[in-house]
């Protein structure tokens, strides 16, 4: 088990008890670019999560996968594709663990697919502000 801690106050929590504290959306000018922030709890095993972005008609705009993260805080821009981007938008972020599975010693047979155990979800939704000048 890896721990990372930057404070000697925050207790690790195990994968069933890590939460999103905080999840925003802070979309750029350009309106083509979002600048994301999530923070999860502290933890003692490193959480996965996916973050997508969709417009109104449900048209997955932008998609990121963070595999076992080693921070708390985190910061990324996310693109998005598409030729009509008319909001509002929402962001689904999902934090989760793979099941683990004992295998027997010796066993050839091809991995099965791991599950995925969901602890925590977040949605929020945003839309991109007009810029002074344009109607």
């Amino acid at each position: 088990m890896d721990i990372f801690l930057s404070d000697p106050n925050e207790i690790p929590l195990p994968p069933q008890e890590v939460r999103i504290l905080e999840l925003k959306a802070l979309p750029w000018q350009d309106d083509r670019r979002v600048q994301l922030y999530m923070e999860v709890t502290p933890f003692q095993k490193r959480p996965n999560s996916e973050i997508s972005i969709t417009n109104v008609k449900g048209d997955e705009l932008a998609f990121i996968s963070i595999i076992e993260s080693i921070e708390r805080k985190m910061e990324f821009t996310m693109h998005l594709r598409g030729a009509e981007l008319t909001g509002p938008f929402s962001v689904s972020a999902i934090l989760f663990y793979f099941e683990e599975e004992e295998r027997a010693s010796g066993d050839n047979a091809p991995p099965e697919p791991q599950k995925r155990l969901v602890v925590d979800q977040r949605n929020l939704t945003f839309i991109f502000q007009e810029s002074e000048g344009q109607n």
